[in-house]
Parts: structure tokens; C-alpha cells; sequence
């Protein structure tokens, strides 16, 4: 046999074992996702057949291609290994990063799927997340190491770097001070139940709702469909509100601005008339007061409350609007108005210029 058809056969035998074995792995898993249909796992590792077929070509390649005899191989054997190292090295880089992302994907939908309380969801969710990115920053960054050992040059180098880590680690941890910060603020973020995915937030002046969480910085997604992206040390260092931290239920209130003669009980009779027709409303509370008057106006304090904040959002704006529209219509007396007739009883005087 020669060397072009033993390289043939190596190659012809190692893709067509690849394709046998990764069609019989998936066979597995789909019986395994069929049988136990509760657990996602089975099917999210699926997607672990790419990867599983690249390590194992290059694997059987890498064992099998210095007996073929063929002239270009063998004369460049150690180029040929070293890219197969790479390759290898790699897939199986990748196949570690899939292989935890599923495991830890089909923890946390079984966990959201048997528990009720949001809050919690969210919080497992933004740990499940920075998890997923840690174990792939750190696959990453171990395959790098590895790939650079293959090359003899970086060998001698590694072992000068080693030599004189205390400096290096001395001069990188000052130069890497914010980065690091932020990175450990990431971790704090996550396993503190500080902030989580999902999470109604005001920071910085601006509402929105947290929409994603990585190690370095946090993205949030305004009401206007903006995004502010800020350092994850911000919510560690400096106060902010969330909304949803202790439940997503909330109290808002609505301030009118009316005259001394508006009829309070009927303000009062109405709000309650708008909140029972508000879908948005969740019933558990509602009031009406005058908590403070001005020489020209009183102020007029409306409390709702709703399951979220969006809800409330919803229904401070229906009272309001209503309210307003009401007066408007039935009693625009009540509005606040600007008075420019004079006092009863007022008598006009005339200065020495003649002017009243």
C-alpha cells in the first residue's frame, strides 16, 4: 500500500469514525432527553456534538498520521503535530465551556421551574450567568497557556515570567487595580443579592431595568429603550435604588396641584372610581389627602399601589390624566388659577404722580 492511500485510510477512518461516534453519542442523548423529559440537561448537551467530533478527529489524526509514510507529512511531522496540538487543545476548550454551560443552563431551569418567587429566579439567573462567563474566561485562558507550551521559545519564556512573578504581580496589580476591582464587584454583585437580572433600578437620575451582568460592567435598559452601561464597582461603591430588592409590589402617589375651592370628597370618589376600572391596579390599597396649601393652590396627594413598576407606572398616569380631564370637564373652577381682580372692599388710591 502506499502512502497516499494509507493517508487515504487514516483520514477516510478517522472522519468516519467522528461521524459514527458523534451520531451515536446524540442517539444517547435524545433516548436519555425522551426518557426523562423533566430534565433539560440530556438535550442542551446536544450541542456538545461539534466539539466532541473536532476532539476526536483530531485526535485520531494526530495518532495516526505519522504511519502513513506520506512525503509532505513526514517531512514536516512537527508543523503537522503542532497544529493538530493546537486543534486539540482548542476543541477541547471548547468542549469543556459547552459541556458546563449545559450543566449549569438545566440546574437553573429546573430550579426556575420549580420555584414561584421571581426575585429568587432572578437572582440564580445573574449567578448563573457570571458563572458561565467565568469557567469560559478561565477555559480560555488555560487552552492560551497551553497553546503557547507547544511552541519550545515560549517554554524559555514562561520560565523567566515565573522567575520573576512577585514583581510582575506587584506591577500588574496596580496597573490592573480598577479591572480587578470591577471583577471582584462583579462576584459581590452576584452572590450578595445586590442587583440581579431583571431588577428595576434607578441610578444615576434614570429608570430602567437591569439587562445584563458580566464581570467587568453592568448594562441597563432605560424606559426609552436606551442602554447605560456602567462599571459593576458603581453599585457597589454608591447608593442606588432598586425597586425590586424585598418584592416587586409598589406604592405610588400622584400630586395635583387644585384650588382652595376644589371638592376633596369628590377628587376622592373619583380616584377610587378610576383605580376599580384600571386593570393595572392590584387593589390592595388606595388614598386621598391635602398635604399642603399654598396662598394660591392646594396640593392634593393621590397613593396607589400595583404588583410592579411598570404597573404602577401605568396607573399614576391613568389617575392623573383622568383627574385632570374630570376637573377640566365637571369642575373647572377647581383648577389652580392666577387671580387678577382686585380684594373685595379694595378702595383705589392715587400717589403724587397720579398713579393708582
Amino acid at each position: 500500500m502506499n502512502s497516499a492511500l494509507r493517508l487515504l485510510t487514516v483520514l477516510g477512518g478517522s472522519v468516519l469514525l467522528t461521524a459514527a461516534a458523534g451520531w451515536a453519542v446524540d442517539l444517547l442523548l435524545r433516548r436519555a432527553d425522551a426518557r426523562h423529559p423533566e430534565t433539560p440537561l440530556w438535550n442542551l448537551l446536544r450541542r456538545c456534538r461539534r466539539a466532541l467530533q473536532i476532539v476526536l478527529l483530531a485526535a485520531l489524526f494526530k495518532g495516526g498520521y505519522r504511519q502513513t509514510g506520506w512525503p509532505p507529512l513526514r517531512d514536516n511531522a512537527a508543523t503537522v503535530g503542532r497544529i493538530l496540538s493546537l486543534a486539540l487543545i482548542g476543541a477541547g476548550a471548547w468542549l469543556i465551556v459547552v459541556v458546563a454551560s449545559a450543566v449549569v443552563e438545566s440546574g437553573y431551569a429546573r430550579y426556575a421551574t420549580g420555584t414561584r418567587d421571581p426575585a429568587r429566579v432572578r437572582r440564580v439567573r445573574t449567578q448563573v450567568t457570571l458563572i458561565t462567563r467565568v469557567v469560559t474566561v478561565v477555559a480560555a485562558l488555560v487552552a492560551a497557556a497551553a497553546m503557547l507550551l507547544t511552541f519550545p521559545s515560549f517554554r524559555a519564556l514562561g520560565t523567566s515570567v515565573l522567575a520573576s512573578a512577585g514583581i510582575l504581580g506587584i506591577v500588574a496589580g496596580v496597573a490592573a487595580q480598577s479591572t480587578l476591582g470591577n471583577l471582584f464587584a462583579g462576584f459581590q454583585i452576584a452572590f450578595g443579592d445586590m442587583v440581579r437580572i431583571g431588577d428595576t433600578v434607578v441610578v444615576a437620575g434614570e429608570w430602567g431595568v437591569v439587562e445584563d451582568i458580566t464581570l467587568t460592567f453592568l448594562a441597563v435598559r432605560t424606559w426609552d429603550e436606551r442602554r447605560i452601561t456602567m462599571p459593576v464597582s458603581y453599585f457597589t461603591t454608591r447608593p442606588f435604588e432598586n425597586w425590586s430588592r424585598g418584592g416587586v409590589q409598589m406604592t405610588g402617589t400622584v400630586f395635583l396641584h387644585c384650588d382652595h375651592s376644589a371638592p376633596v370628597d369628590l377628587l376622592r370618589d373619583k380616584v377610587h372610581e378610576i383605580l376599580h376600572n384600571c386593570r393595572e391596579w392590584d387593589g390592595r390599597g388606595w388614598d386621598l389627602a391635602v398635604t399642603e396649601t399654598t396662598p394660591s393652590t392646594i396640593v392634593v396627594r393621590a397613593i396607589v399601589t400595583a404588583k410592579d413598576a411598570d404597573d404602577l407606572w401605568t396607573v399614576r398616569c391613568a389617575v392623573r390624566e383622568q383627574l385632570i380631564a374630570w376637573l377640566a370637564e365637571k369642575h373647572p373652577d377647581a383648577l389652580p388659577r392666577v387671580l387678577l381682580d382686585r380684594a373685595p372692599g379694595a378702595r383705589d388710591t392715587v400717589d403724587g404722580h397720579g398713579r393708582r
